[in-house]
């Protein structure tokens, strides 16, 4: 074995400049909303997690600072400072001011690394209003500042240090940001996926702003560790969910030079949850290590089954889709350079690591099903109730396909359409109850609101087999309303979306606790069934206000109670607060329709939320959770955020 290089001044390379960061952000951090600002703190920690990989670090700590600052500290061996060839500065400068330089294009440094597209620090160091990087390197510290990217002085030192690492504190710069608030979960949930995809690594998260503290005067924290990795996270993603088999299957090794990480256990559900990362990065669209994962799974599967004589009643062809009912699994591959493709670019293109999957998983099913008899025999047992039920859902759905959704005769009678035909424009109501359906209808603006209707609580998904599904009629109404198609030869699930009648799909729901609950139902349906709308942001929520404030001929709209309290102490002047008359609105009937215009409806007045996937790995925790069968982690989750409920009493 070779003796690894020296990381150094000379191991860093500049591959282009950077001026176009700060003029078009959206381009290297996706957006300049929640989502862009926390993808800062992951390119930081992505250098930390590269140390960690490279085996140089086994501890990272992230802070959030008062005024929304945000601090990374690795015990790595901190970037290099010495004088970079080429660029005849500190390679610490060269790093956070230039574009694509970093160790991760140096071989020598970095086997793989997470970091995408070499983007990293200094897209950070460019968005922000200020950042300051230390550099604790054989018991000195060096330090460098930035405004906006360029830098404020040369490196220098600052006093000795037995430390060792990189800190970077940052904060955000407003001039790019539409929003400065970092969301602690948001981070957190992140952390907490590092640390099983990095087993060994421990994560250090804590809020240090001021309003964030508990009662107690503390700031709130977690240490993430995993000791075995993604066995660990698929216990944890399934923590909600009955077992079918007691065990998670999971297997660690090198083939072909691609390490390969996997772990599966099946549970009792009808959902299939599998995830995949390609050296930490979410590729959420898939890519090649997941088609061999499918592969090894299906056919070692399939050869298990047919061996042990338990196909030989069915009178249908078994497919893919039905070994990966209640199953959850982790695919986890570290690719040297990985090619990413799709429209998000999340899915892995190198066709070179499918085979080595394929085969690490078909070894470990191998061997687990000869080990364990009885397991063996259930997951065969749920494969084939999941043909049965297949082959039922299949007549379902050609029922709910048979009609044009493009003809008016194919649409569902309770549908009030909208006059354009261009689905750009066009949005539709999802409103609770046909009452509250009706004062939308007169309320809307014809020419691009449709208005849908639907009868009480939609079925929970959740609980439900496909074929019931889409025999339920509300349900049925919304594919045909939609006019989606679901379900290919490879994926029964899968949506085609080439005639989507509406890019504004808005869920209308009264602002009261069943409210909540069909809200609650609706998304878990379009999470499990319609992803790929909400992953191409047409799913929205709308914001019906809780409260009208009258006094006199003066009446003003509250969204919250911090509103109303606001409303009614303008109002009242000198006044006592009875003078103010203050009606709480439990349903959307209670409004007329111009109200309901001008509040809920009006493009120039409506607050829309929209719904989007920051984690799928979470999302789909939370759905299991709120939805599924088991009760204890319903209420301790109830219980823990019962305190943001605006519930009547």
């Amino acid at each position: 074995m070779s003796e690894e290089k020296d990381y150094s001044a000379d191991s860093i390379q500049a591959l282009e400049g950077m001026e176009h960061v700060r003029m078009r952000p959206s381009m290297y951090i996706g957006d300049v909303g929640s989502r862009g600002l926390h993808h800062l703190v992951y390119e930081v920690v992505d250098n930390s997690i590269d140390e960690a990989l490279a085996g140089h670090c086994d501890k990272v700590s992230i802070s959030i600072l008062e005024g929304n600052g945000i601090r990374v500290i690795d015990n790595g061996r901190g970037i290099p400072v010495g004088i970079h060839k080429k660029e005849g500065v500190s390679a610490l400068q060269v790093v956070m001011t230039k574009i694509g330089a970093g160790g991760k294009f140096d071989k020598d440094s970095y086997k793989v690394s997470g970091g995408l597209h070499g983007v990293g620090v200094s897209v950070v160091n460019a968005l922000s209003i200020n950042l300051k990087a230390s550099v604790f390197k054989e018991g000195k510290i060096y330090v460098q500042e930035y405004k906006q990217g360029k830098e404020q002085f040369l490196v220098r030192e600052e006093g000795t240090t037995d430390l060792k690492g990189t800190e970077v504190i940052f904060y955000p710069d407003p001039e790019i940001f539409e929003v400065l608030e970092y969301q602690y979960d948001i981070l957190a949930t992140r952390m907490r996926e590092l640390s099983f995809l990095n087993k060994g690594l421990t994560i250090v998260m804590t809020d240090e702003r001021p309003e964030s503290k508990n009662e107690d005067g503390n700031s709130p924290g977690e240490t993430f560790y995993s000791e075995k990795g993604l066995s660990e996270f698929v216990e944890f993603l399934d923590g909600t969910r009955e077992k079918l088999i007691q065990n998670v299957v999971s297997v660690e090794g090198e083939k072909n030079g691609i390490p390969v990480e996997v772990a599966l256990i099946y549970n009792n559900s009808y959902a299939e949850n599998i995830h995949s990362y390609v050296n930490n990065i979410n590729t959420h669209e898939g890519g090649t290590h997941l088609s061999g994962f499918r592969r090894g799974l299906t056919g070692t599967l399939k050869k298990y089954a047919e061996k042990s004589g338990m196909l030989d009643k069915l009178k249908f062809d078994i497919s893919g889709d039905d070994f990966r009912e209640g199953l959850t699994a982790i695919v986890s591959v570290k690719v040297q350079e990985p090619q990413f493709e799709g429209q998000t670019k999340t899915k892995l293109g190198n066709r070179e690591v499918t085979a080595p999957v394929s085969q690490a998983v078909s070894e470990m099913l191998n061997d687990y099903l000869e080990e364990n008899p009885d397991d063996a025999k259930q997951i065969v047992q749920k494969v084939i109730l999941a043909a049965t039920a297949r082959h039922a859902a299949t007549k379902a759905r050609e029922m709910v396909q048979r009609k044009n959704p493009m003809g008016g005769a194919g649409l569902p009678g309770k549908l009030s359409d909208c006059a354009s035909k261009d689905p750009a424009e066009c949005e539709v109501y999802l409103v609770e109850g046909d009452s509250a359906g009706g004062t939308a209808k007169q309320g809307r603006d014809r020419h691009f609101q449709a208005i849908m209707p639907l009868r009480g609580k939609i079925l929970n998904v959740e609980k439900a087999m496909q074929h019931k599904i889409f025999e339920n009629e509300e349900i049925k109404n919304i594919y045909t309303a939609l006019g989606v198609r679901v379900g290919t030869e490879d994926d029964s699930r899968a949506l085609n979306m080439e005639k989507l009648r509406y890019h504004k799909i808005i869920i209308m729901c009264d602002a009261d606790v069943d409210g909540s609950h069909i809200q609650t139902l609706i998304m878990t349906f379009f999470f499990r069934y319609m992803k790929e709308l909400i992953e191409n942001g047409y799913l929205y929520i709308a914001t019906p206000p809780l409260y009208l404030i009258k006094k006199g001929k003066q009446s003003k709209y509250a969204w919250d109670d911090n509103q109303r309290k606001d409303y009614v102490n303008q109002m009242k002047g000198s006044g006592s607060e009875s003078s103010v008359h203050v009606q709480r609105y439990k349903g959307l009937g209670e409004m007329n329709a111009e109200q309901l215009w001008d509040t809920t409806m009006s493009k120039e007045n409506r607050t829309l939320r929209k719904v989007t996937i920051e984690s799928a790995v979470e999302a789909d925790r939370i759905f299991s959770m709120l939805m599924g069968d088991e009760v204890p982690p319903r209420r301790e989750f109830i219980e823990k955020n019962a305190k943001y409920a605006n519930i009547d009493t």
